[in-house]
């Protein structure tokens, strides 16, 4: 499905945004891309449709060289960007003049996640509020009924009672022959969905695991004392914490505490998820 290899790429000289960056993402995978601010998450996502050009290194996506951005590889890529800009048309005329590029079109999902949001197909996008429009842009990104959906901060904008239409609707949307990759920092809004956790920071690479590995590797809980934990933090009764699991039983995995955990203590983390590497 996507295959990044050796992946070099920097805005400017002498400032890379990644260095020798490897990774794969399997089909039939709802994957969670997480990282602080500026890390790359974006420009990786762009990097994945094509949008931007590797300086070094290869990114495959669908089986094909991504900067080549061919017709068959279009068409089967939905990308919702973080900021988007769109006409002050009405909806369905828009959608009218769109659906066209994307032949599997599902115009009933389109129309049922329309009317799970609550918006109106006859409105003018600039008498939409921003969470709207965001609401016509997820509905239309899963509706193009592709093999990759790549979703930037998707749930920025949205109320409780939207994101939980989001989920439903992602959960409706996902197939084995279908890859979404989520780029957010709400990740509460998406944990329970997630196949495969990819974190990143100004070194590379983290955490590149399957939610089924992180729960085996490692521990999440509350304890009477963070002492042996990988990264601890305040909570209800005690301390919110990450440790390496030692019993044969999985752990419901908390992601912002895995996410603090990566954060302080990268090498700890990747070697644990890693043991091929220790």
């Amino acid at each position: 499905m996507i295959k990044v290899k050796n992946l070099e790429f920097s805005y400017r000289a002498k400032r890379h945004i990644f260095r020798d960056l490897s990774l794969s993402v399997d089909a039939g995978q709802i994957c969670g891309l997480l990282g602080s601010n500026g890390i790359g998450k974006s420009t990786l996502l762009k990097l994945l449709s094509g949008l931007l050009t590797p300086n070094c290194g290869s990114v495959t996506t669908l089986g094909e060289e991504a900067q080549q951005r061919t017709l068959s590889m279009l068409q089967e890529i939905a990308y919702l960007p973080e900021e988007f800009s769109l006409p002050n048309i009405r909806v369905k005329d828009w959608v009218a003049v769109t659906t066209p590029f994307y032949g599997s079109f599902d115009h009933a999902f389109f129309a049922k996640a329309m009317g799970e949001f609550e918006v109106n197909e006859g409105e003018k996008f600039g008498s939409l509020s921003m969470g709207q429009r965001k609401k016509v842009l997820i509905a239309f990104a899963m509706a193009c009924s592709t093999s990759l959906l790549l979703l930037d901060e998707p749930t920025n904008g949205l109320d409780i009672t939207s994101k939980q239409t989001f989920r439903r609707l992602l959960a409706e949307w996902a197939t084995p022959s279908r890859t979404a990759i989520i780029s957010t920092h709400q990740v509460k809004d998406v944990e329970n969905l997630l196949d495969h956790i990819i974190i990143l920071d100004s070194k590379g690479m983290v955490v590149d695991a399957s939610t089924y590995d992180i729960s085996r590797y490692l521990r999440f809980a509350i304890e009477s004392s963070p002492e042996g934990a990988i990264y601890s933090q305040p909570a209800l009764g005690g301390y919110a914490t990450v440790s390496e699991n030692t019993t044969e039983s999985e752990s419901n995995i908390d992601i912002e505490l895995l996410f603090g955990a990566a954060t302080k203590e990268p090498q700890r983390v990747r070697s644990i998820l890693n043991p091929s590497t220790k």
